[in-house]
C-alpha cells in the first residue's frame, strides 16, 4: 500500500490527498508534526533529506514534492487523468498550479510566517501573508476568467483544482482573507466544497488533525 507522509494542515499535503482520493488509491497516512520538528528527525530525512511534506513512498521507491508526486501518480495510474488532453488547457494548468507552489504557497508557509511573527509580530504575519496571497489570486483571476467552467479549467477537475483548493481553503480559514475581490476563486473554492474527494482532503479531517 501507498503511504503518505502529511501534516494536516500543509498545503502541499493536501494538494496530494485529493490527488490520492480523485484516483480512487488506498494509503496508509504517516503523521509528520511540522510544529514539533519531526520533519528534521533522523528517521524522516532519511525520506526526504530536505525535511518537507509530503512524500510519497510506493514500495521501496520514494518520492517527495507535492508536483513531483503528483505527476507520478499521473503516469502511474492514468485514470481519471490530472490534465486535459488540449495542449492548451493542459499549459494553463500548470500556469496556474505553478503561480500557488511558486508564487504564494512558499510566501506564507508555516517557516516564513513564524519567522515574520517573531521578527515583528503577528499583525505584520498577517499583513505579509494577505498580501503575498491576494498578488496571486488576483493573477489567478485574470488567468483563469477564459478557460474557467465549473472549475479551473473547464468542467472537469484537473491539476489546477488541485492546487488551487487547499491555497484557497487556508486563505478563507486560516488566514481570513476577504474573497469578495476574487469572486471567480470563491466560486471555485464553493465548488470544491461539494466534491467527496476534495471534501475528504480537509485539514480537520486528517488523523493528526487537533480534536478541537
Amino acid at each position: 500500500m501507498l503511504k503518505l507522509f502529511s501534516y494536516w494542515r500543509s498545503s502541499c499535503s493536501h494538494r496530494v490527498r485529493i490527488g490520492l482520493n480523485l484516483k480512487g488509491l488506498e494509503y496508509e497516512y504517516k503523521a509528520v508534526n511540522l510544529v514539533k520538528g519531526e520533519q528534521f528527525s533522523p528517521e524522516f530525512l532519511k525520506i526526504n533529506p530536505i525535511g518537507y511534506v509530503p512524500a510519497l513512498v510506493d514500495g521501496d521507491f520514494v518520492v517527495s514534492d507535492s508536483f513531483a508526486i503528483l505527476m507520478y501518480l499521473e503516469e502511474k495510474y492514468p485514470q481519471p487523468p490530472l490534465l486535459p488532453s488540449d495542449l492548451k488547457r493542459k499549459a494553463i494548468n500548470y500556469q496556474a498550479a505553478n503561480i500557488v507552489s511558486s508564487s504564494i504557497q512558499p510566501l506564507q508557509n508555516l517557516a516564513v510566517v513564524k519567522y515574520i511573527e517573531e521578527k515583528a509580530g503577528a499583525d505584520e504575519r498577517d499583513i505579509w501573508a494577505k498580501t503575498h496571497i491576494g498578488k496571486g489570486f488576483a493573477a489567478l483571476e485574470k488567468l483563469l476568467k477564459d478557460y474557467a467552467g465549473k472549475y479551473a479549467t473547464g468542467d472537469e477537475v484537473f491539476l489546477a483544482d488541485l492546487c488551487l483548493a487547499p491555497q484557497l481553503y487556508a486563505a478563507v480559514n486560516r488566514f481570513n482573507l476577504d474573497m469578495t475581490q476574487f469572486p471567480l476563486l470563491l466560486r471555485l473554492h464553493e465548488a470544491y466544497s461539494k466534491l467527496p474527494a476534495f471534501q475528504n482532503a480537509v485539514p480537520e479531517k486528517q488523523p493528526d488533525a487537533p480534536s478541537s
